[in-house]
C-alpha cells in the first residue's frame, strides 16, 4: 500500500501530513541567575512567554528540509513559536492560534525557597499536574484544549500537509488525541528545541 493510499481520508481526500515541531532556543535564559522566589518565577515565565528566540542559532537542515515543500503553517501566538515557523519556513507566516499555546507553570507558592528558573520549571510542572493552577488554566482544561488542538488539526490537513510551531509540553498533549482521530507517529524527534514529529494519518480503528 503507498503512503498517499494510507492517508486517503474516508472521504477520499489524502490528509496530511502533520508535522509539528518544539520552537528554538529562546533568549530568556532558564539556567541562568539569579535564583528567583516564587513571584519572581511567575514574572520571569510572564516574559518568557512574552519573549523571542536567541539569536545566534539557526534552525536545523533536517526540520528545514522535512517543511520545505509544506502546505500550511500554523503556530502558537508566541513570538518563540511564530518565529520558529518563520525561520524553519525561510520566510514564511505562520497563523498563530492561542489553541497551540504551551501549558501553563504555575510555582508552588513556597515562601522562602528560592531557585533557578529551569530547576521552577520542574516544581511548576510536577505541582501543575497534580493539580495545582493559581489563577490559570488547569491540567483538566489544558488536555480539552489539548483535544480541541489536535482536532484543528485533524481538520486543517484535509487535502493538505500541515506544519505547527509549537512547545515541547503541549505537543507531547496532542499525542494522544491526535492517535484516537487517526494519526501515527511515524518520526518522534523528542522534546529539545527544534525537535519535530511527523504524523501520517491512517484511520480511526
Amino acid at each position: 500500500m503507498s503512503d498517499k493510499t494510507e492517508n486517503l481520508s474516508k472521504r477520499g481526500t489524502i490528509r496530511g501530513p502533520i508535522i509539528v515541531s518544539r520552537h528554538g532556543r529562546p533568549a530568556l535564559n532558564r539556567s541562568a541567575g539569579p535564583k528567583l522566589n516564587w513571584k519572581e518565577y511567575r514574572d520571569w515565565w510572564d516574559r518568557y512567554e512574552a519573549g523571542s528566540l536567541a539569536e545566534d542559532q539557526s534552525p536545523p537542515q533536517k526540520l528545514k528540509d522535512a517543511v520545505a515543500e509544506i502546505d500550511l503553517v500554523l503556530s502558537s501566538v508566541r513570538p518563540r513559536a511564530v518565529e520558529t515557523a518563520n525561520w524553519a519556513t525561510e520566510g514564511r507566516d505562520p497563523q498563530p492560534h492561542p489553541v497551540f499555546n504551551e501549558a501553563p507553570l504555575p510555582p508552588p507558592r513556597f515562601k522562602t525557597r528560592r531557585y533557578l528558573p529551569k530547576t521552577w520549571n520542574i516544581l511548576a510542572r510536577t505541582a501543575w499536574l497534580r493539580g495545582h493552577k493559581l489563577d490559570g488554566e488547569s491540567v483538566h482544561e489544558a488536555r480539552e484544549r489539548a483535544k480541541q488542538a489536535a482536532q484543528v488539526l485533524h481538520e486543517k490537513a484535509e487535502g493538505q500537509s500541515v506544519y505547527l510551531a509549537a512547545h515541547g509540553w503541549f505537543n507531547r498533549m496532542l499525542r494522544r488525541p491526535l492517535r484516537k482521530l487517526g494519526w501515527v507517529c511515524v518520526y518522534d524527534g523528542g522534546d529539545k528545541y527544534w525537535s519535530y514529529r511527523v504524523y501520517e494519518y491512517r484511520g480511526k480503528s
